[in-house]
């Protein structure tokens, strides 16, 4: 601990021998001595805005920091049918899922969750860009906004719809004739038998078309409202920036390049910082009326750490004992995993670039 000594905040006088405070540390004193009251003094004044904060509060306050202590069930294991009843095992749930019988089903699972989320972000992420990018071309303020009412219209669209519309699009025979629209014209395309084979059984309950599938309507859902934010950086740009590169003869492409690219590259981070947090939170809702059951085709490949923890929760008590515990931990051990990655992508942004979340 450093000692305070009066010369660090007093003026030493040496012909009266006395100390005298300056006049900015009488400010400071003021300042500490009067801070609560200052504080209490904004709340008051601002209290609208305060009592609009307080819903936000609650909400993390009941959604996201009192579940935590449901965490606790991922070091408890037994017999017993309420959580907080089974004793505690320490670690044994974290050695099942990494190296004891659940280790093949997790490591499946997190594969998958990693790939789908990788290939998401490596589509995904892009196309919103250029859809803000597309837009602030378009001239007509009518046809803007038609095509943005358009492309926006996927994200308020239910799951379940959005699902039942990819299953019938993707379906695959009945009775010898295709029923979904996709699967009649790749079937009235192509000669491959290979094709015809998974057609007859539904492409997107086959391993090798499941990923793509995904991927496609994923984007299809959620790139057009994505691209608000980006469009919102994108009209920000200075006109005047605009006509500089016209004068020095830049095209188009050489706008976006050189103009717009570089004055949304903050904005850019900022939201890929995010993205990257949330690189393994794959949810469960779509895959898992996707992927009704493990016996169809594509549960090899579909299979992710929430559905996997999910049907470990709805599955029977086996041998006196509850599964419980391993699905919460491979939950945990895969949102541990993005609290990293989020660190490390903002430590790896500040440095290059000086953008960065906090």
């Amino acid at each position: 601990m450093f000692k305070l000594k009066c010369d660090d905040f007093l003026i030493y006088d040496e012909a009266t021998g006395t100390y005298s405070m300056s006049a900015e540390q009488k400010v400071r004193d003021e300042t500490e001595r009067n801070r609560w009251k200052t504080t209490g003094f904004t709340l008051l004044k601002d209290w609208r805005l305060y009592l609009m904060l307080l819903p936000m509060l609650l909400v993390y306050l009941l959604w996201k920091y009192l579940p935590m202590y449901e965490l606790t069930a991922a070091f408890k294991f037994g017999p017993a049918s309420n959580p907080s009843e089974r004793p505690w095992a320490g670690i044994y749930a974290f050695q099942t899922i990494f190296t004891g019988s659940e280790s093949t089903n997790f490591w499946m699972a997190f594969r998958n969750t990693f790939i789908l989320a990788f290939y998401g972000l490596l589509f995904g992420f892009p196309t919103p860009i250029i859809l803000a990018l597309f837009f602030n071309e378009v001239r007509s303020n009518v046809a803007r906004s038609i095509m943005q009412v358009c492309v926006y219209i996927p994200k308020f669209i239910s799951t379940v719809i959005v699902t039942s519309l990819t299953v019938l699009l993707f379906q695959g025979t009945t009775g010898g004739t295709q029923v979904g629209v996709v699967s009649k014209l790749l079937g009235a395309i192509s000669s491959s038998s290979t094709l015809h084979n998974r057609l007859d059984a539904g492409l997107v309950y086959s391993s090798e078309y499941f990923r793509a599938i995904y991927i496609v309507t994923d984007i299809w859902e959620h790139a057009g409202y994505d691209s608000i934010v980006f469009f919102a950086a994108v009209i920000a740009v200075s006109p005047t920036s605009y006509e500089a590169a016209q004068i020095d003869g830049a095209g188009k492409m050489a706008q976006m390049r050189y103009v717009v690219l570089p004055s949304i590259l903050s904005t850019v981070i900022i939201m890929l910082i995010m993205k990257i947090g949330g690189l393994l939170s794959v949810g469960y809702e779509k895959l898992y009326l996707l992927v009704p059951n493990n016996t169809i085709g594509n549960y090899k490949v579909a299979e992710v750490v929430s559905t996997w923890s999910n049907r470990l929760s709805e599955a029977p008590v086996p041998k006196g004992t509850q599964d419980q515990a391993f699905g919460i931990a491979g939950e945990m051990t895969n949102n541990l995993i993005g609290m990293i990655l989020v660190i490390g992508s903002n430590t790896i942004a500040r440095k290059v670039s000086d953008v960065s979340l906090y």
